[in-house]
């Protein structure tokens, strides 16, 4: 007889041990269940780990605990209002109760209004887009209280990234080579907490599976974060059917993804990532967020949707497209991984105008079909510069280059072809006498220098071209002055245009 309940706030307090915690369980799904009970809020105490087996109120009574302290700290809504309350009122305001209201709004989990408190996020793209691989970064930045591609923590947020496709050993590898800052790693270490890949449904079991798994790291109370990734491998389709029928997506973000929110922190922010069908062109002009599946549930559940899109699989720069609820427009963000850091790429600078870029991504695509001209190319980067000669002792035998003269036998070939370049301009500090000077590919930048980046603090270097003033005469092999430095033209481009091959 449960009729005493009715219309009370009602506290489950299990005894510290199995049947307790089971006959919770079972109280926390029942109770909800009865409509005549109308019951105020219902909530469940999570006893504290170091509490003996069998501890309960009445030990707590003995202690002399502080009751209402004990609670405060240690009680979780489970069902805040009764259906019958939430059918019966609504929260309502007058319009000039609403303009004489002085307060602001509560601080933005990750600004600007990318992530509300309690507000939720999906990102979506298609497979192999990258989308874990930037979320990585992007949840390790935010752990640290870091920007990360303009977007902006309150605070290092505690984080809590449900990823089910990666196994541990290759997730913890791909978290080694972001090159993370080291200085921020000791705080990220505390506040990230991560899966690996895992056969796991977001059904009631799983959502009971997600909060105890929580509670082993933080006190769900104080987690800021909850990431899943991807949705389509937790989605609960047992019942509901497929996640492109909107009404059983709507489904599953109420009674799954918001129930975790409910049971844990109502402020907490949520992120999902999802899968895009094909985006056409027509799609990506006029509305490229109706390529998620079960597009029209999730748009009008989600405070936030952001899109990874890639428009030529030849290149590796990608688009990052925000469609926001609480928040003004943002501008798509041209985004690309650079030395195993995710980066925003300005395409309308005066530095990089779209047409320099096409030209850089496709001395790109040239340089990945040799490992050498890579080596040269990232080299640089570091400031190292090598003459041929140089070049095969320091790299022999490295990333299956071979022994010297095998590398030797690669760079005639590829000098030959124009491939490779040359400067012997002996006024810079990095060049050294030699027959052919230092060698050059197409797009090589030098560092001249360091500048603070004013969004992160951070101290960058200064990159600038460094540009061929010789070159190998395919005929006769001789090394002659270049006529333009900033024109490469290659041996297989003219003969694929004479012979057709």
């Amino acid at each position: 007889d449960w009729s005493p309940l009715q219309g009370k706030h009602v506290i489950l307090w299990p005894d510290h041990d199995k049947a307790g915690q089971d006959y919770v369980d079972a109280l926390s799904k029942k109770l909800p269940t009865i409509p005549t009970l109308n019951l105020a809020s219902l909530s469940r105490v999570m006893i504290p780990k170091d509490k003996p087996e069998s501890w309960d109120a009445a030990d707590a009574f003995e202690e002399g605990l502080d009751i209402g302290a004990f609670l405060k700290e240690h009680r979780v809504c489970i069902t805040p209002l009764s259906s019958n309350q939430k059918k019966n009122k609504l929260s309502a305001s007058k319009l000039s109760q609403m303009l004489a209201d002085t307060s602001v709004p509560p601080d933005d989990l990750i600004g600007p209004r990318i992530l509300t408190p309690g507000g939720l996020l999906v990102l979506g793209g298609a497979p192999k887009v990258g989308k874990t691989d930037i979320m990585l970064s992007w949840l390790m930045h935010m752990a640290a209280g870091l920007p990360f591609l303009g977007m902006i923590p309150s605070k290092p947020l505690k984080i809590f990234y449900l990823q089910t496709e990666i196994m541990y050993p290759y997730l913890k590898e791909r978290v080694e080579t972001l090159g993370f800052d080291p200085n921020f790693l000791p705080l990220v270490g505390e506040n990230l907490v991560m899966t690996p890949q895992s056969h796991f449904v977001l059904n009631e079991e799983g959502v009971d599976c997600v909060y105890e798994t929580v509670s082993q790291f933080f006190d769900p109370k104080g987690l800021d974060i909850l990431v899943i990734d991807p949705l389509r491998n937790v989605y609960d389709a047992g019942k509901s059917g497929s996640e492109n029928d909107n009404t059983a997506m709507l489904a599953f973000l109420r009674d799954r993804v918001e129930r975790l929110r409910s049971l844990m922190n109502p402020h907490m922010g949520i992120i999902l990532t999802h899968h895009t069908k094909k985006v056409t062109k027509t799609m990506l002009e006029e509305d490229p967020f109706q390529a998620l599946s079960g597009a029209a549930s999730l748009r009008s559940f989600y405070t936030t949707g952001m899109l990874l899109f890639r428009a030529d699989e030849k290149q590796s720069v990608r688009q990052l497209m925000f469609e926001l609820r609480n928040g003004k427009s943002i501008e798509v963000k041209f985004v690309d991984k650079i030395n195993n850091q995710w980066g925003e790429i300005d395409m309308n600078s005066e530095r990089l105008v779209r047409k320099e870029y096409g030209e850089k991504l496709d001395a790109e695509r040239l340089r990945r079909h040799d490992v050498i001209l890579q080596v040269i190319f990232e080299e640089a980067k570091k400031g190292k510069l090598y003459t041929p000669t140089q070049f095969c002792q320091a790299f022999e035998n490295y990333g299956g280059l071979g022994a010297k003269q095998t590398i030797q036998s690669r760079l005639n070939v590829l000098a030959t072809k124009g491939y490779i370049k040359f400067n012997k301009d002996t006024r810079h500090k990095k060049i050294e006498r030699s027959k052919y000077g230092m060698m050059c590919v197409e797009g090589m930048e030098m560092p001249i220098g360091e500048e603070m980046d004013l969004e992160t603090g951070e101290m960058i270097p200064i990159l600038q071209p460094l540009l061929p003033t010789h070159f190998k005469e395919s005929q006769s092999g001789a090394i002659l002055p270049v006529e333009n430095p900033e024109v490469w033209v290659y041996l297989d481009d003219i003969l694929s245009q004479q012979y057709g091959w």
